[in-house]
C-alpha cells in the first residue's frame, strides 16, 4: 500500500519552488477579504480575478493596457445576472492603471448597480471616447464614496457631470486629486444632494480662480467638510470668495500645505461662511496671522508656519483651540526642521507631516508612471 503522507511529504519540496518562482497575478488574504490583481504580465490571465468574487475589498490594475478587448461584452444586460451580483461581498472597489473606454466604464457602473458596492476608486485611468447617453434613472450602484486619482477623460470637464447621472443618489464624499480637469459647465451638473465631504487636495493647479469653476453655486447644499490641501491657493480673500459665490456653508476648511500670500491692501472684503468653525491654516509659508480671517472659530491650527512673534490678541479671531506649534517663535529650530526635515536624528512633527506629504505624493506619482510603462 502506497504512504499517501510519505508520497505529499516527497513531492511538497518542488511544489513549493513552482509556487515561489510563479507570479500569480491575483491575491486573496487569508481571511477572503481583500483581493488585489496586478496585470503586469504581456498576456495576462484575466480568469485569475475570479478569486477576488468572495473578497470585501477589491483592487485590480490593469498594467497600463487598453481594455478595448472587453468592448464586445458591453451589450450583455447585466440584470441576468443580477441575482450573481447581488451576492458579491465586495463594498469596496479600486479600479487603476489602464486605458478605458467611456463605454465599457459604464457598462462596468451598470453592473455594479445590481451590488452592495459602497466605496468605489478610480486611479490612473485614461477614459477614451465618449461618453454612452444619459440613462433615463440612474443605473450604477448606490455609492457612498468616490475617490478619483489621475484620471483624464476625453470629454474634458463634463465628466463630472456625465459621471454623476449613473450613480444613485446618497453619495457622501467626492475625492478628487491630481485631476486633468476641474472646470465643470455648471449646467450639466446636478446638485449632490447628500454631498457633505468634498476633497480636492493634491490638485497644484487649481488655485483661487480654479476653485471658482469647480465650486459650482447651489450644487454642493449640504456640504460640511472642504479639504484644499496642496491645491495652489494663494490667498484668504480668493478662497473666500470663491466659497461665498457657491453659497456653501462647510463647518471645517483645510487650506494646508499652500503657499498663502497676504491678501492685497484693495481687495474686495469677503464674508465667510456663518457655519465655519474650524480652519487649518499649517505649513501655509505664513510670516504673520493673515488678515481678513472669519470673526469667530473653534479651532485655528497655525503650526508649522513661520511665525517669527506670538500672534498679539487683536490679531486673532475669537478662538478656543489655537495650535501654534512648530513656529520659529516657539522652536528656533523650526524653518531649518521644514526645510531640511532629515537634518537630525529627531524628526518634529513638523517634519514628519511634511515627510508624510512628499512621500505621499511620490508614491502617487511612481504608481502612475509603473502603470503607464
Amino acid at each position: 500500500m502506497v504512504c499517501v503522507p510519505c508520497l505529499l511529504l516527497l513531492l511538497l519540496p518542488p511544489l513549493l519552488r513552482v509556487s515561489a518562482d510563479t507570479t500569480e497575478p491575483c491575491e486573496l488574504d487569508d481571511d477572503d477579504f481583500r483581493c488585489v490583481c496586478n496585470f503586469t504580465d504581456p498576456k495576462p490571465d484575466w480568469s485569475s480575478a475570479i478569486q477576488c468574487m468572495v473578497a470585501v475589498e477589491v483592487e485590480i490594475r490593469g498594467g497600463g493596457r487598453s481594455l478595448e478587448q472587453f468592448l464586445k461584452g458591453t451589450d450583455t444586460d447585466p440584470k441576468q445576472y443580477a441575482d450573481t451580483i447581488k451576492a458579491l461581498r465586495v463594498r469596496r472597489l479600486k479600479l487603476g492603471a489602464a486605458q478605458v473606454p467611456a463605454q465599457l466604464l459604464v457598462a462596468v457602473l451598470r453592473a455594479l448597480g445590481y451590488s452592495r458596492l459602497k466605496e468605489l476608486t478610480l486611479e490612473d485611468l485614461e477614459v477614451t471616447g465618449p461618453t454612452p447617453p444619459t440613462p433615463l434613472e440612474a443605473a450604477g450602484p448606490a455609492l457612498t464614496s468616490l475617490s478619483l486619482r489621475n484620471v483624464s477623460w476625453a470629454t474634458g470637464g463634463a465628466w463630472l457631470g456625465e459621471l454623476q447621472q449613473w450613480f444613485k443618489p446618497g453619495l457622501k464624499e467626492l475625492n478628487v486629486a491630481r485631476a486633468h480637469s476641474l472646470a465643470f459647465p455648471c449646467a450639466g451638473l446636478s446638485a449632490f444632494e447628500a454631498l457633505t465631504t468634498l476633497d480636492l487636495s493634491n490638485n497644484p493647479g487649481l488655485g483661487d480662480s480654479g476653485l471658482m469653476a469647480a465650486l459650482c453655486p447651489h450644487k454642493f447644499p449640504a456640504l460640511q467638510y472642504l479639504a484644499l490641501r496642496n491645491a495652489g491657493m494663494e490667498t484668504l480673500s480668493g478662497v473666500c470668495a470663491a466659497l461665498e459665490a457657491a453659497r456653501v456653508q462647510p463647518r471645517s476648511l483645510d487650506l494646508s500645505h499652500n503657499s498663502l500670500r497676504a491678501t492685497a491692501p484693495g481687495a474686495t472684503r469677503c464674508v465667510w461662511p456663518r457655519a465655519l468653525s474650524s480652519l487649518n491654516l499649517s505649513f501655509a509659508g505664513l510670516e504673520q496671522v493673515p488678515k481678513g480671517l472669519p470673526p469667530k472659530l473653534s479651532a485655528l491650527d497655525l503650526s508649522c508656519n513661520k511665525l517669527s512673534r506670538k500672534p498679539r490678541r487683536d490679531e486673532l479671531p475669537e478662538v478656543n483651540d489655537l495650535t501654534l506649534d512648530g513656529n520659529p517663535f516657539l522652536d528656533p529650530g523650526a524653518l531649518q526642521h521644514q526645510d531640511a526635515p532629515m537634518i537630525s536624528g529627531v524628526v518634529p512633527a513638523c517634519a514628519r507631516s511634511a515627510l508624510t506629504m512628499g512621500v505621499s505624493g511620490t508614491l502617487a506619482l511612481l504608481q502612475g508612471a509603473r502603470g503607464f510603462a
